[in-house]
């Protein structure tokens, strides 16, 4: 009876399952709260310089749109949605929003195709394709000033092409004096300026393809343009994806390739929504309305990132 007891006695003084999982949870909850702790601190720094140099700007640009300002003094007038009100019936946004789409279609269009082909052409197995990668990759390093003028003076009526076209027979052109052709113009120069970066990137994502869909589609009897038809391409649509949006970006927010080059002319031609921001507000001394172009760039990058995200079906690729 005494042994029952203190077995019973044992039995009552052990911990129970609750009771031992109790401190387990707390060392879990310590655990967490730790590696909490330590994530926001090395996050810390990332968002202050966010906080600083991207949300207090906008907020404060934004604040700017809804007044008038000539940029000297502290006085700004507010106007409230004026400005925007103003914009409807500018017929120089009007032509610049319309050459802003142009320029950036024919950007992102022919990112994606030159960036997949030379990407395409540098995976193949030749000699010197390590040569070959840095030299497409020069212009993205190379200074974009220095790019618009040497693309200037090729383009120049007394310029190279013209003098090659001559030799040929061909009368010169004034390829930067007419309105579509200085455009086209334009967004050659900025697709060349970023094809390294483009080939890089489908590069870098070709290298990353499962070689058992190659595998299986040549058994089946595949050729070259058939894998890349029905393979690659479905396969790259995430990186297709990226491409064309930073294409995008690039061109809504393209200033210094069209200043050197063109200037906005001809005859506003080439005048995409940055120029005319910047003619508004430095050269007009109208900065509450340069500010109301400039939210009118952010909200297209946001709403053409948004449709072709929607298109992309999330960015996930499949195969087709």
């Amino acid at each position: 009876m005494q042994a029952v007891i203190g077995e019973g006695a044992v039995l009552r003084g052990s911990p129970t399952p609750e009771s031992s999982s109790r401190p387990t949870r707390s060392r879990q909850y310590s655990r967490q709260l730790r590696e909490s702790l330590v994530a926001a601190a090395f996050l810390a720094p990332a968002v202050v310089v966010i906080a600083v140099f991207v949300i207090y700007p906008m907020i404060s640009a934004a604040y700017l749109s809804l007044t008038s300002w000539s940029g000297f003094g502290t006085q700004q007038i507010f106007t409230g949605i004026a400005n925007y009100r103003r914009l409807i019936h500018d017929p120089a946004v009007i032509n610049s929003l319309l050459v802003t789409i142009v320029y950036a279609a024919g950007v992102a269009v022919l990112s994606v195709v030159s960036g997949m082909t030379i990407a395409l052409l540098l995976d193949a197995p030749i000699k010197g394709r390590a040569l070959y990668r840095g030299i497409y990759f020069l212009p993205t390093v190379s200074s974009s000033v220095a790019a618009a003028i040497i693309w200037k003076y090729v383009l120049d009526p007394s310029g190279i092409l013209n003098k090659i076209l001559e030799s040929l027979g061909v009368n010169g052109y004034d390829w930067l004096g007419h309105r579509w052709s200085a455009l086209t113009a334009l967004i050659l120069l900025t697709v060349w300026k970023n094809l390294g970066f483009n080939a890089i990137m489908y590069l870098t994502a070709l290298q990353t393809l499962p070689a058992s869909c190659y595998e299986a589609a040549a058994l089946d009897g595949a050729g070259t343009w058939r894998k890349i038809k029905h393979i690659t391409i479905p396969l790259l649509r995430p990186m297709t994806f990226f491409v064309v949006i930073q294409a995008l970006i690039t061109a809504f927010q393209s200033f210094d390739l069209v200043y050197v080059l063109t200037g906005g002319g001809p005859s506003g031609g080439t005048d995409v929504l940055g120029m005319l921001m910047y003619r508004t507000s430095f050269r007009l001394g109208d900065f509450g309305y340069g500010a109301a172009i400039a939210f009118v760039c952010l909200l297209l990058v946001l709403g053409v990132t948004a449709v072709q995200w929607r298109w992309s079906g999330s960015g996930e690729s499949d195969l087709a």
